[in-house]
């Protein structure tokens, strides 16, 4: 299907809102404290849609529907395991940390609870994550607009070979997040970021209705795919019989604990949606309101990669006369899922079994490509685009605080004005998506983003927990043993990371790099216990540390440690808006949710 003028005009009204947007906030980031914070002064459920959509970029809308053909309903995990329960965590116990700190960012934190060197290691390492995550949300991008052909006709016009189309959708995609960032800071993301929200939503309902009749609803999918795609729990009694590969512990203890506490608690992007908030009460509230949204958006962004299984692909008849003739594959690809080909050429990628490789990246496209019609097709590319904006604009944001605050100012120029390191964190802009250009590169090796996504998290967010909840809820946590803890525990998830493999791949990015001691079933096993191993590592290192070295006085670490910290007052406040309460119900009806689909 190609796109009508219907479908460009769709597109075009919303980059001129989003643009708008900016244009309208600009004069009011004059300030560094406007540019990066917003002023603290954005309305809670603001902060609450912006603190979800800042995680809903493209990475999740394509990935999660990527995990959902390749993993089934068991994907869901990532929200009803692996976000509700730390959301809350954030909203009742953390956030009055944060907020009441008034830290900039996370690194800043660590540097006010332990030391200087602490700060610069997680500061350093987050800005290189965001750098990561925002290469992998440009590769989406660029796969999406390489699936529509979007530049075929160009290229073909100017006679170039279509081989650089891709390279082309990458530099364009990071143009376009380059100027909707430098428009403004931190508010401008924010806003548009609650924009995005409703448009993503607005997008992928009409695609899951289409999908599910054209499946023959939830029944339909569950007599055509596999029992063990249909059902959250079933299979995780052994690694060998998992979807993903992992047994419920590793599950639970990757996903559930260390990479979902990781992300919610210790990322600055999701982190600094709600620092902006205008109060205390308001902040705590941000997690738990994104969270409701957060439970239902498996049926939204999971289910389609479900779809895109148990209906029969077009051409059928013809792939399978070819196997037969010997001119294809002999695996044909499952339901509509394509199979993955090496960038600008029409190759298909072999694993080291020699089994062909399926792009499990392109389901979403693929699916919307099937059932939208004109116009409509308008809208739900639409919504790609916003949740691309989303994400990058998230990482992008994070990025120039976390450099600007914790790494120039701190080591390169403490004593410069207000509007020196605000030309700064306009440079960081430019230099964190140039750099992002080229982790899309990496990103492209996997054939689905989520993996690569959940191994930078093991990396970076799973030690980086450990030293949290020692930092937070053990006075006797000190600078060089939360130092000492995060080198080691990266050092760990390096080394195991170095010296495994999953199943059918060859050593490289993948992992095997340093030697072969051990094979997963899937790039998500190796994931999750590549977190487990840095945490445990990390936890053992700093508790060990720092009973060797001198804590500091209790004096100094009021606001900083649960012990010493005046507890927030909520009886002043209607029960729907108190956290602990808010946080009860929440956990409530994810739980309900899990046994639904148990």
């Amino acid at each position: 299907m190609t796109l009508t003028w219907l479908d460009w005009l769709l597109m075009l009204v919303y980059f001129a809102f989003v643009i708008g947007i900016g244009v309208a906030l600009k004069n009011k980031t004059t300030t560094s404290a406007a540019f990066f914070q917003a002023g603290r002064a954005i309305p809670a459920w603001v902060c609450g849609l912006a603190f979800i959509s800042a995680n809903l970029g493209a990475q999740e809308i394509i990935g999660m529907g990527a995990s959902g053909a390749k993993y089934g309903i068991s994907t869901s995990h990532f929200y009803w395991v692996g976000a509700i329960p730390a959301m809350v965590f954030l909203g009742v116990f953390m956030m009055p940390f944060y907020y009441g700190s008034r830290a900039r960012s996370v690194p800043e934190y660590l540097r006010l609870r332990f030391d200087e060197k602490t700060r610069g290691f997680n500061a350093i390492s987050f800005a290189l994550m965001t750098v990561f995550s925002s290469g992998i949300s440009m590769y989406a991008m660029a796969k999406l607009l390489l699936i529509l052909h979007v530049f075929d006709a160009p290229f073909a016009a100017l006679g170039l070979s279509p081989a650089y189309i891709f390279h082309v959708c990458v530099v364009s995609s990071a143009i376009v997040v380059l100027v909707y960032v430098l428009l403004g800071g931190l508010s401008s993301a924010m806003y548009n970021e609650v924009l995005q929200f409703f448009l993503i939503v607005a997008g992928f309902l009409p695609l899951v209705y289409l999908g599910l009749r054209d499946a023959g609803g939830w029944a339909g999918i569950v007599g055509s795919v596999p029992a063990t795609l249909t059902h959250a729990w079933r299979g995780f009694g052994s690694a060998s019989t998992s979807p993903m590969g992992v047994d419920a512990f590793g599950l639970a203890m990757g996903l559930g604990f260390v990479l979902s506490f990781g992300y919610w608690c210790t990322d600055f992007l999701v982190v600094q949606r709600a620092m902006a908030a205008d109060s205390m009460a308001a902040a705590r509230r941000v997690p738990l309101i994104a969270a409701v949204p957060k439970m239902l958006f498996p049926f939204l962004v999971v289910l389609p990669g479900l779809i895109a299984l148990s209906v029969a692909p077009a051409g059928q008849i013809r792939l399978t006369a070819q196997i037969e003739q010997g001119s294809a594959p002999a695996v044909r690809p499952a339901g509509i899922i394509p199979y993955k080909l090496r960038e600008g050429t029409t190759d298909i990628v072999i694993d080291r079994d020699g089994m062909p490789q399926l792009d499990y990246d392109l389901t979403v496209p693929t699916l919307l490509l099937r059932y939208f019609p004109t116009g409509l097709l308008g809208l739900g590319l639409t919504a790609l685009l916003a949740s691309f904006m989303s994400g990058m604009a998230g990482n992008v944001t994070a990025f120039n605080t976390v450099w600007t605050y914790d790494i120039y100012q701190a080591y390169l120029r403490p004593q410069a004005t207000d509007a020196h390191y605000l030309l700064v964190g306009r440079m960081a802009t430019v230099f964190g998506i140039a750099a992002s250009v080229l982790t899309a590169y990496v990103a492209a090796q996997f054939n689905n983003i989520m993996d690569v996504l959940q191994l930078v998290f093991a990396f970076v967010n799973a030690p980086l927990l450990a030293t949290f909840l020692l930092g937070m809820f053990w006075k006797r946590a000190t600078g060089h043993g939360a130092f000492a803890g995060l080198v080691a525990g990266t050092s760990a998830a390096a080394l195991h990371h170095g010296l495994t493999l999953p199943a059918g791949a060859v050593a490289g990015v993948k992992g095997g790099w340093l030697g072969l001691i051990s094979r997963y079933p899937s790039e998500m096993a190796q994931n999750f216990w590549t977190a487990i191993d840095a945490f445990v590592v990390c936890f053992a290192v700093t508790l060990v540390v720092s009973l060797m070295t001198r804590p500091r006085d209790d004096r100094e670490l009021v606001g900083l440690v649960y012990s010493l910290t005046e507890k927030p007052r909520d009886s002043s406040f209607a029960w729907y808006q108190r956290p602990a309460v808010l946080g009860v119900i929440v956990l409530a009806a994810t739980a309900l949710l899990n046994v639904v689909f148990f």
